[in-house]
């Protein structure tokens, strides 16, 4: 089993105004200064912050049944059921994962609306989504790196809760984790804490004609 965890400063991940108006919804036609400004407001805040981690565990001992949907790893069965299967099943390891983008935007997202300003509340909020999913890749391109130069691949990523996969196996996932080394729990309704944080799987496979490449997901949103 191959085993990485990571710690990313909020500056490496290189999330600006831009990014966060796009998600929001600001039309580029529309004049926003004022949101444009407490965005920036926000991001500078952000660069304090220093619990963004991640890790992952890659599993060779593995089994597809194509049948029933499942996907065993290291003895324990995962219903993924039929698109996460498709997306996975030429894999001959599977990378577990688990990202957050840590405590704080949660902690300061709650002040600033319990302080009546939504505004920043919400902005904080898509700050969060937008660290965990950087995060993420970033994790992602870190293993791509090593695993290219063998002719391997990875597939993108599929969380429990998502794509017909009950969000109920995230204890399962969190059996093959160190979720106390990037600070996650995960309670008695399979949610985590922080809040803004992901796990799930992906898969990698043989892949011998010198391409980067990454299986098309049309359920990219599964994430």
């Amino acid at each position: 089993m191959i085993y990485r965890t990571f710690q990313f400063g909020f500056k490496e991940l290189n999330i600006n105004i831009l990014q966060i108006e796009s998600v929001m919804g600001c039309s580029k036609s529309e004049s926003h200064e004022t949101v444009s400004e407490l965005i920036a407001e926000v991001l500078k805040e952000a660069e304090d912050f220093c619990d963004i981690k991640a890790e992952f565990r890659i599993f060779s001992r593995i089994h597809f049944n194509d049948h029933g949907k499942t996907v065993e790893i290291n003895d324990l069965v995962f219903n993924v059921n039929n698109i996460v299967f498709n997306q996975i099943k030429r894999s001959d390891t599977i990378a577990v994962f688990l990202c957050t983008a840590g405590k704080e935007t949660g902690i300061r997202g709650s002040k600033a609306m319990k302080d009546g300003d939504y505004l920043k509340g919400y902005i904080y909020d898509v700050i969060g989504s937008e660290i965990v999913e950087t995060a993420a890749d970033m994790m992602q391109n870190e293993l791509d790196k090593e695993i290219i130069p063998a002719g391997k691949r990875s597939t993108n990523r599929f969380s429990p809760g998502y794509c017909d996969w009950s969000v109920t196996e995230q204890k399962h996932l969190f059996r093959l984790l160190d979720a106390n080394a990037v600070g996650v729990q995960l309670n008695d309704s399979c949610l985590m804490q922080p809040r803004k944080s992901i796990s799930g799987v992906f898969g990698l496979y043989p892949h011998h004609d010198g391409r980067i490449y990454k299986i098309y997901n049309p359920f990219n949103q599964c994430m």
